[in-house]
Protein backbone atom coordinates (compact mmCIF):
# COMPACT_ATOMS: atom_id res chain seq x y z
CA UNK A 1 0.00 0.00 0.00
CA UNK A 2 1.46 3.21 -0.81
CA UNK A 3 1.55 6.06 1.43
CA UNK A 4 -0.80 8.24 0.32
CA UNK A 5 -3.34 5.10 0.30
CA UNK A 6 -2.37 4.96 3.84
CA UNK A 7 -2.85 8.28 4.63
CA UNK A 8 -6.74 9.14 2.90
CA UNK A 9 -7.82 5.58 4.81
CA UNK A 10 -6.94 7.35 8.11
CA UNK A 11 -8.32 10.38 7.37
CA UNK A 12 -11.59 8.89 6.22
CA UNK A 13 -11.70 7.03 9.68
CA UNK A 14 -8.97 9.01 12.23
CA UNK A 15 -11.46 10.08 15.10
CA UNK A 16 -12.90 6.63 14.99
CA UNK A 17 -10.12 4.73 16.03
CA UNK A 18 -10.53 5.17 19.53
CA UNK A 19 -11.24 2.27 21.56
CA UNK A 20 -11.86 -0.26 18.89
CA UNK A 21 -10.58 -3.22 18.22
CA UNK A 22 -8.35 -3.66 15.13
CA UNK A 23 -7.70 -6.41 12.71
CA UNK A 24 -5.54 -6.67 10.16
CA UNK A 25 -6.10 -8.80 7.37
CA UNK A 26 -3.05 -9.62 4.78
CA UNK A 27 -1.19 -7.89 7.33
CA UNK A 28 2.05 -7.15 5.67
CA UNK A 29 4.21 -5.59 7.77
CA UNK A 30 1.40 -4.22 9.75
CA UNK A 31 1.27 -0.71 9.41
CA UNK A 32 -2.82 -0.65 8.76
CA UNK A 33 -3.10 -2.29 12.12
CA UNK A 34 -0.57 -0.42 13.71
CA UNK A 35 -1.48 2.89 12.62
CA UNK A 36 -4.61 2.26 14.44
CA UNK A 37 -2.74 0.81 17.80
CA UNK A 38 -0.80 4.79 17.32
CA UNK A 39 -4.43 6.54 17.00
CA UNK A 40 -5.98 4.93 19.96
CA UNK A 41 -7.51 1.98 18.89
CA UNK A 42 -7.64 -1.02 22.32
CA UNK A 43 -6.00 -3.31 20.90
CA UNK A 44 -5.30 -5.24 17.58
CA UNK A 45 -4.87 -8.99 15.35
CA UNK A 46 -2.54 -8.97 12.67
CA UNK A 47 -3.30 -11.82 9.93
CA UNK A 48 -0.11 -12.65 7.84
CA UNK A 49 0.33 -16.35 5.84
CA UNK A 50 3.43 -14.85 4.42
CA UNK A 51 5.76 -16.12 7.11
CA UNK A 52 9.08 -13.86 6.39
CA UNK A 53 6.11 -10.85 6.39
CA UNK A 54 4.75 -11.86 10.14
CA UNK A 55 8.26 -12.25 11.41
CA UNK A 56 8.47 -8.12 10.14
CA UNK A 57 5.23 -7.73 11.74
CA UNK A 58 6.37 -9.82 14.91
CA UNK A 59 9.60 -7.17 15.03
CA UNK A 60 7.56 -3.90 14.85
CA UNK A 61 5.01 -5.06 17.53
CA UNK A 62 7.82 -5.39 19.90
CA UNK A 63 9.71 -2.29 18.49
CA UNK A 64 6.74 -0.09 19.27
CA UNK A 65 5.87 -1.50 22.77
CA UNK A 66 2.37 -2.36 22.08
CA UNK A 67 3.18 -6.36 22.31
CA UNK A 68 0.22 -6.01 25.61
CA UNK A 69 -2.23 -5.15 23.26
CA UNK A 70 -1.51 -7.01 19.97
CA UNK A 71 -1.89 -10.42 18.51
CA UNK A 72 -0.35 -12.25 15.69
CA UNK A 73 -1.67 -15.34 13.85
CA UNK A 74 0.33 -16.34 11.33
CA UNK A 75 -2.72 -18.02 9.27
CA UNK A 76 -4.49 -17.53 5.74
CA UNK A 77 -6.92 -14.83 6.30
CA UNK A 78 -9.43 -17.05 4.22
CA UNK A 79 -9.10 -19.92 6.76
CA UNK A 80 -9.66 -17.50 9.41
CA UNK A 81 -12.56 -16.04 8.37
CA UNK A 82 -13.53 -19.84 7.73
CA UNK A 83 -12.55 -21.30 11.28
CA UNK A 84 -11.79 -18.57 13.48
CA UNK A 85 -13.73 -15.33 12.63
CA UNK A 86 -17.00 -16.79 14.56
CA UNK A 87 -15.30 -17.28 17.90
CA UNK A 88 -13.54 -14.22 17.46
CA UNK A 89 -17.16 -12.41 18.43
CA UNK A 90 -17.02 -14.14 21.43
CA UNK A 91 -13.34 -13.32 22.12
CA UNK A 92 -12.20 -10.67 24.04
CA UNK A 93 -12.31 -7.83 23.20
CA UNK A 94 -16.07 -8.90 22.52
CA UNK A 95 -17.49 -5.26 23.79
CA UNK A 96 -15.27 -3.35 20.82
CA UNK A 97 -16.34 -2.65 17.51
CA UNK A 98 -13.83 -3.45 15.14
CA UNK A 99 -12.11 -1.58 12.47
CA UNK A 100 -11.21 -4.14 9.91
CA UNK A 101 -8.46 -3.30 6.99
CA UNK A 102 -8.48 -5.81 4.10
CA UNK A 103 -5.71 -5.04 1.66
CA UNK A 104 -4.73 -8.53 -0.23
CA UNK A 105 -2.57 -8.47 -3.57
CA UNK A 106 -4.82 -6.99 -5.72
CA UNK A 107 -4.23 -10.06 -7.79
CA UNK A 108 -6.44 -11.60 -5.25
CA UNK A 109 -9.47 -9.83 -7.08
CA UNK A 110 -9.21 -11.36 -9.75
CA UNK A 111 -7.35 -15.07 -9.54
CA UNK A 112 -9.53 -15.58 -5.66
CA UNK A 113 -12.58 -13.73 -6.38
CA UNK A 114 -15.02 -16.19 -4.84
CA UNK A 115 -12.58 -16.18 -1.99
CA UNK A 116 -12.23 -12.25 -1.51
CA UNK A 117 -15.82 -12.15 -1.65
CA UNK A 118 -16.35 -14.50 1.15
CA UNK A 119 -14.32 -13.42 2.95
CA UNK A 120 -15.76 -9.90 2.71
CA UNK A 121 -19.35 -11.42 3.67
CA UNK A 122 -18.32 -13.06 6.14
CA UNK A 123 -16.35 -10.15 8.10
CA UNK A 124 -19.80 -7.90 7.53
CA UNK A 125 -21.59 -11.28 9.51
CA UNK A 126 -19.60 -11.33 12.29
CA UNK A 127 -18.64 -7.77 13.01
CA UNK A 128 -20.01 -5.58 16.16
CA UNK A 129 -22.81 -3.19 15.39
CA UNK A 130 -20.80 -0.07 14.51
CA UNK A 131 -18.07 -1.58 13.26
CA UNK A 132 -16.06 -0.16 10.20
CA UNK A 133 -14.47 -2.50 7.37
CA UNK A 134 -12.22 -0.75 4.90
CA UNK A 135 -11.03 -2.98 1.53
CA UNK A 136 -8.38 -1.80 -0.43
CA UNK A 137 -8.39 -2.83 -4.09
CA UNK A 138 -7.27 -1.70 -8.13
CA UNK A 139 -9.45 0.10 -10.37
CA UNK A 140 -10.24 -3.74 -11.78
CA UNK A 141 -12.43 -4.72 -8.66
CA UNK A 142 -15.89 -4.24 -9.01
CA UNK A 143 -17.58 -2.79 -6.00
CA UNK A 144 -20.78 -3.49 -7.17
CA UNK A 145 -20.11 -7.11 -6.16
CA UNK A 146 -19.87 -6.16 -2.35
CA UNK A 147 -23.34 -3.66 -2.52
CA UNK A 148 -25.64 -6.66 -4.02
CA UNK A 149 -25.46 -8.94 -1.10
CA UNK A 150 -28.79 -7.36 0.08
CA UNK A 151 -28.41 -9.09 4.12
CA UNK A 152 -26.15 -5.92 4.71
CA UNK A 153 -26.06 -2.44 4.50
CA UNK A 154 -25.12 -2.31 0.81
CA UNK A 155 -23.78 1.35 1.07
CA UNK A 156 -19.93 2.09 0.15
CA UNK A 157 -18.46 4.81 0.42
CA UNK A 158 -15.76 3.97 -2.62
CA UNK A 159 -13.11 6.36 -3.49
CA UNK A 160 -10.23 6.38 -6.06
CA UNK A 161 -6.80 7.16 -5.24
CA UNK A 162 -5.14 5.52 -8.00
CA UNK A 163 -4.20 2.32 -8.81
CA UNK A 164 -6.23 2.08 -5.47
CA UNK A 165 -9.68 2.08 -4.60
CA UNK A 166 -10.77 2.21 -1.18
CA UNK A 167 -14.41 1.15 -0.19
CA UNK A 168 -15.42 1.45 3.90
CA UNK A 169 -18.83 0.37 5.19
CA UNK A 170 -20.07 0.79 8.52
CA UNK A 171 -21.88 -1.87 10.18
CA UNK A 172 -25.59 -0.86 10.70
CA UNK A 173 -26.51 -4.35 11.48
CA UNK A 174 -28.67 -6.81 9.35
CA UNK A 175 -30.97 -5.52 7.03
CA UNK A 176 -34.77 -6.17 8.20
CA UNK A 177 -35.85 -6.76 4.08
CA UNK A 178 -39.77 -7.44 5.46
CA UNK A 179 -39.51 -4.08 7.24
CA UNK A 180 -38.26 -2.29 4.00
CA UNK A 181 -41.24 -4.01 1.74
CA UNK A 182 -43.47 -2.14 4.03
CA UNK A 183 -42.53 1.29 3.27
Amino acid sequence: MKHRTREAIFNLVSTECTDRHAIDLFAGTGALGLEALSRGADSATFIEKHVPSARIVEENIHTLGVADRATLLVTSAFLWAKRDLPSAVAGPPSDAEWLVFCSPPYAFYTERQAEMLELIRRVQEHAPPDSILIVEADEQFDFELLRRDSRYNPFWDVRGYRPAVIGLWRNSGPRDVAAESLE
